[in-house]
């Protein structure tokens, strides 16, 4: 994907966000706090540096879905939106569901492979890791 601005937001509208330039990876994770988080059989994110990303709205709610992370959602609709850890790293997920234009950004690869959902059919030859990887990571 070439450098480019992008936005995105919730459901109802009520949160919206733009980030801008290239994705440093972008990925479908199979873990079970994604599939919990957006209520699907697998979620896909891409990270872009936090830098680079801004909300237009108020932002969203936070919720802490582990020690490390932080999931931000509407409180309105609860839409997924984000996912960060709290060590204060440079980049952030977003939740490619949530850009108005999801095509921008493909999935490059699938992540936490082995948590996957066994009836889910993957037909596609992306890179497929056990664990979190990418210049994001």
């Amino acid at each position: 994907m070439s450098e480019t601005m992008l936005e995105g937001g919730c459901l109802c509208g009520r949160v919206r966000y733009r980030v801008t330039g290239k994705p440093l990876v972008s990925e479908y994770c199979h873990c079970g706090m994604c599939r919990k988080a957006t209520g699907a059989p697998v979620a896909a994110w891409a990270d872009f540096p936090r830098t680079a990303f801004r909300w237009l709205t108020e932002p969203p709610a936070d919720y802490s879905s582990s020690e490390r992370s932080l999931r931000s959602f509407c409180s309105n609709c609860g839409g997924a939106l984000t996912f960060r850890l709290k060590d204060g790293t440079d980049w952030i997920s977003i939740a490619l569901g949530s850009l108005d234009e999801p095509g921008a950004v493909p999935p490059a690869q699938h992540i936490y492979h082995a948590s996957r959902v066994r009836w889910l059919t993957l037909n596609d030859d992306l890179p497929r890791h056990e664990a979190r990887v990418g210049e994001g990571k």
